[in-house]
């Protein structure tokens, strides 16, 4: 038999083949012909993954998918299994004899961008496409995406067989790791947050990903072939792990005039850190006077645990002298065994001038 994808289906107990090609030309020939159809799924007969003959009296059978030119991806979800070609997507639910299972198109017109690329998670589908992310939740739609410029408009659509999509359940995040146009290996991620809507990104090199389940802590691969543990420890292998957040840029009212921030008020939580020393982190302003120029004026401070009990207590403000019409607010740490959750800041903002 040859196939693009086999899996069992867990609720009625066939194993099916997706893309694949047909019977052979009796029912000894379980080889099947070898003329590979890129459209046909074949399922086996219940609780018989030997058994791909159809007859009266078991429940092997075929289906052709009606959209696209080829099969990418299948992925079972808690009531149906989702398949993806080229250009459409199709629900494939068990219904009983004689049929055994039947087809219905979702959405045409969409894409995906390889066939790692969509993952389910609670009561979700998401997938990148070629040029949009798509999110199924008994209907398909575009997701609308704040970041969808910054990711498009820098990935190699060469390679994009090797995007891989995985869920962080634990944060509610889906992470979808994508090579970036200079790259022919997966370089970079974007992540949507699906809980609090919220899109970021970054650069780190992962190849597949796996989340926490029979193992503790989601694992990783990278382009060399080295495991990791995620969300494990709060540094990099025994070095100091460089973790940040970085704002977008913001102004006041049209941005026509000058700001002048003298102070930063921190909200930070160090709980849970294992550093020795005092954990840390660095609150940075970086303003600007014209969008179209990089930022020229930064000031920064670092915040510092300075008591545990009774109650957790940090440095209470940072003294900063920034000015421009934009800013933006970065908070990054360096230090070992550093745990660090950022609440909601506050930044001493009074208007300067127009010029």
């Amino acid at each position: 038999m040859i196939a693009k994808q086999v899996m069992v289906s867990d609720r009625d107990r066939h194993v099916l083949a997706f893309g694949t090609d047909s019977v052979g030309a009796n029912s000894a020939a379980t080889q099947g012909n070898n003329v590979q159809d890129p459209l046909l799924i074949r399922f086996s007969s219940q609780e018989d993954p030997l058994d791909w003959w159809p007859t009266a009296t078991n429940t092997a059978g075929d289906l052709r998918l009606g959209s696209g030119s080829t099969f990418v991806r299948a992925l079972e979800t808690k009531r149906e299994i989702l398949i993806w070609t080229d250009t459409a997507l199709t629900s494939m639910r068990f219904i009983g004899p004689p049929f055994t299972f039947g087809l219905q198109q979702l959405a045409s017109n969409i894409t995906i961008a390889g066939p790692n690329s969509a993952v389910a998670t609670e009561d979700y589908v998401f997938w990148m496409g070629l040029d949009n992310f798509y999110v199924y939740a008994g209907q398909t739609a575009q997701l609308p995406c704040t970041v969808k410029e910054k990711v498009f408009n820098d990935i190699n659509l060469e390679q994009t067989d090797k995007i891989y999509a995985g869920v962080n359940a634990e944060f509610s995040e889906v992470f979808w790791f994508y090579p970036s146009a200079a790259s022919s290996q997966n370089d970079r991620y974007v992540v949507y947050n699906y809980l609090e809507k919220l899109w970021y990104f970054g650069t780190l090199d992962r190849t597949a990903w796996l989340d926490r389940g029979t193992r503790p802590y989601p694992i990783a691969t990278d382009n060399n072939g080295y495991v990791y543990n995620h969300e494990f420890g709060y540094d990099a292998d025994g070095a100091a792990m460089d973790s940040f957040i970085e704002s977008a840029v913001m102004d006041i009212a049209d941005g026509d005039k000058f700001t002048y921030i003298r102070r930063v008020i921190p909200d930070l939580s160090f709980s849970g850190s294992t550093s020795i020393s005092t954990p840390q982190a660095t609150f940075t302003i970086k303003s600007r006077d014209f969008p179209g120029e990089d930022f020229g004026n930064t000031a920064s401070g670092t915040a510092t645990r300075t008591q545990v009990v009774p109650v957790q207590e940090y440095t209470k403000q940072l003294d900063v002298r920034s000015r421009g019409r934009s800013f933006a607010l970065r908070v990054e740490s360096q230090s070992l065994g550093s745990k660090w959750r950022l609440g909601s800041p506050r930044v001493d903002i009074r208007q300067d001038g127009r010029r």
